[in-house]
Order: structure tokens, then sequence, then C-alpha cells
């Protein structure tokens, strides 16, 4: 196994032991920090050498993902390089859509392709089915027990699945979105609403179970990733994005009611205010283009939660002073409350390492101001939880 620049990950967790509560679930439950908890969406992959060593060891990505010793590994690895508050599991969106019975592949220039596509009510009926779905996804379990068992004790341990509606778009479209124009999907979505609603249906009950084992397993938090929201028309945006997120919010809050949950509706614009509010979600995670006074306002203040975000990726790509200048824009708006610092998007393939050290260090080195008590000089600063 590699391991990193940073040696082993240590001390382990001993069973049993009495561990002050970490930072980011601090933040997620609504308090202002010391200072704000720092992870970034994608910290493991494709930018770490060390990365490439394990998934050629593990015969690809479908290998890497269903094999909890290189996942648990991949994991890891930026756990080793950087001084974050927080691992998030190692997976891939489509491993939902291939567990309920698309086969999915790696294309070298297309991604993610899974097949055959979903377009009809017909083949929802014909070709999916939830009854192997714990089965095929067995291997994302045991990776997050292995996971609670290496991490740090103050390394809080994320969860995640994709979002229904997000989903969707790759079992209908066959492929990851990125390269669509999601034609497909929202055809079928815009047109036929009535016959697209059970795949979101079957989603919906399936990204609840597979959250429920992670959680089961091991995971102190889990995020759904709306990747899509943006694709969305706003006469049917609370119907395939609010209305999924928002029930499986619910069933894992009646079950599992001490569990943080992170939404990130990428690309919602407008519609982030009415999400925030109709989903329940613990912490809302914030694009490269939420206004960071709206979300301090609307958000922090306004409904008392959680958010996360949101440097632009291509900023840690270029580093430097206007990497710099940026977080501690970003610091300043949004430390008078409840907030995790990430990115508004994944990192990308292209980004140095020594960018992502020196941005884990400049948040981890921030103090978050004194609060203050003139309500004037700023409103709402006494509903911050300390």
């Amino acid at each position: 196994m590699d391991v990193g620049t940073r040696g082993e990950v240590s001390p382990k967790r001993v069973p049993g032991s009495v561990r002050p509560r970490k930072l980011l679930l601090r933040a997620l439950a609504g308090e202002r920090t010391e200072r704000p908890p720092v992870w970034l969406m994608r910290q493991a992959g494709r930018y770490l050498p060390e990365y490439h060593r394990v998934r050629e060891a593990a015969g690809g990505m479908v290998g890497l993902c269903n094999s909890p010793e290189h996942a648990v590994e991949v994991t890891l690895q930026p756990i080793r390089r950087f001084p974050l508050d927080a691992a998030i599991l190692f997976a891939d969106l489509p491993q939902v859509a291939a567990a309920l019975g698309q086969t999915l592949e790696y294309r070298a220039g297309d991604g993610p392709v899974l097949t055959p596509p979903v377009r009809s009510a017909a083949d929802i009926a014909d070709f999916l089915s939830a009854s192997r779905l714990h089965e095929e996804l067995a291997p994302v379990y045991e990776t997050v027990r292995q996971l609670t068992r290496a991490l740090p004790p103050e390394v809080a341990l994320i969860g995640y699945a994709g979002a229904p509606w997000t989903i969707a778009t790759y079992m209908v479209e066959g492929r990851g979105g990125g390269a669509s124009e999601h034609a497909a999907v929202k055809q079928w979505a815009l047109s036929d609403p009535d016959g697209f609603q059970p795949l979101i249906d079957v989603l919906t009950t399936a990204v609840t179970q597979f959250l429920e084992r992670q959680i089961e397993a091991g995971a102190e938090a889990v995020q759904l990733f709306e990747s899509w929201a943006g694709i969305l028309p706003d006469a049917l945006f609370e119907r395939w994005c609010v209305r999924p997120v928002a029930a499986i919010i619910a069933a894992l809050k009646a079950r599992h009611p001490g569990v943080p949950v992170i939404a990130f509706p990428r690309g919602a614009g407008l519609a982030y205010d009415g999400f925030a509010e109709a989903t329940g979600a613990d912490c809302i995670g914030l694009d490269a283009t939420v206004p960071l006074e709206w979300a301090a306002q609307k958000v922090q203040r306004g409904l008392g939660r959680c958010v996360q975000g949101n440097l632009d990726p291509q900023l840690l790509v270029a580093g430097g002073p206007a990497l710099h200048a940026e977080t501690d824009r970003i610091l300043r708006a949004l430390s008078a409350g409840p907030f995790v610092f990430n990115l508004g998007h994944g990192i990308v393939k292209t980004t140095p390492p020594e960018h992502v050290t020196a941005l884990a260090e400049q948040v981890r080195t921030w103090t978050t101001p004194a609060r203050r008590t003139d309500r004037n000089n700023h409103p709402g600063a006494d509903r911050s939880a300390s």
C-alpha cells in the first residue's frame, strides 16, 4: 500500500474511548466553530500520483470501487497528505444504477457508461430491480466499516450518494452528464412526467437504503450530490429535485436523527433558497456561483443552517495570491455562522497537490473572529451556536 507523504495514518481509534466531538460534526450541527472545518469534494482522486498506482493495481475504476482494500487506501491518501478534517468515502455515483441492473463500465474519454440506457416505463419494469441492491453494494459498506477503524480519531467520515435526479441523468443518458446536453432525460421528464416518476421513486428508495447502510456501517455524516440540479426548468425543479431529496432526508432522520445530512444542489441558482428550506438538510453545499452575502443572510442567519463551499476549483489549480485572496474572502464572509470550507465543485485532475496543502493550512490557521454583540453591526449574530 502507498503511504503518501505523511506516513501511516495514526493514531487509530480506540473502541469505547472518550473523544471530543469532531470539528466537522460540530459545524454541521449548527455551531459557529473556532475555525471552519475543511474537506474538499473529490479530495481523493486523479490529481494525486499515488491514486493512479492504486487504481491500476485494482484493474480500473470498477475494480477500485468494488475492492474495499483499494477504496480504503485511496480514501486515506489525502488524509495522509493534507491537514483535512474529514474523509469522504471513495465510491462513484453510478454504482447505485449498476446495483439496480444496468451494466457499468468506464471508457477512455467517456467516463462512466451505463447500458442499456433506461428510456421508458417498460425499461424500468423489464430490467431494473432492487432485489440485489445491497448484495451489489456490499463492498461499499465494507469500505465504510474499514475506514471507521483506519481514520485518525479527529477526522470525520462522510458517506455519500447521488440524489435521484442526478443518478437518473446517468441512467437515461447512458453516460456521465459532462459531455451531454441531457436531451434524452429532459425530453422524457418534461414530456411524460408521470411515466418518468417511477424511475425517481425507485431511486429515492434505493438511495435512502444505500445511505442508511453506510450510516449503520459507521458513516458519521452523509452528503447528497444533486450535481445536475441546474439543468431543470423551475416548473419541475420542485418535483424532481426537492421532493426526492426531502423524502430521503426525512427517512434518514427518522432512523438516524443524530447523523447530519449535507445536500449539494449544484447550479440551482435562485432555487437554492427554497431547496434549503424545503429539504430539511442540516447543511447546504454552495456552488461557486452563489453570492456569499446571500448565503450568510438567507441560509446561515435566516434558516439557522450550516453552509459548505464554495471556492472555484480552478482557483485551486491557479494557486498563489489569487487562491489566498479568495479563500480569505470566503472565510470572512461565512465564518460568522456555521460553516464548512470546501470547493464549489470537485477538485480537477490538473490541481497541483501543493496548492491543496496551502489551502488547507490557510483555513486551519484561520481564527473565527469573536462574536459581535451589537445586533446593528451584525444582525442575527446571536442566533449562531457557540
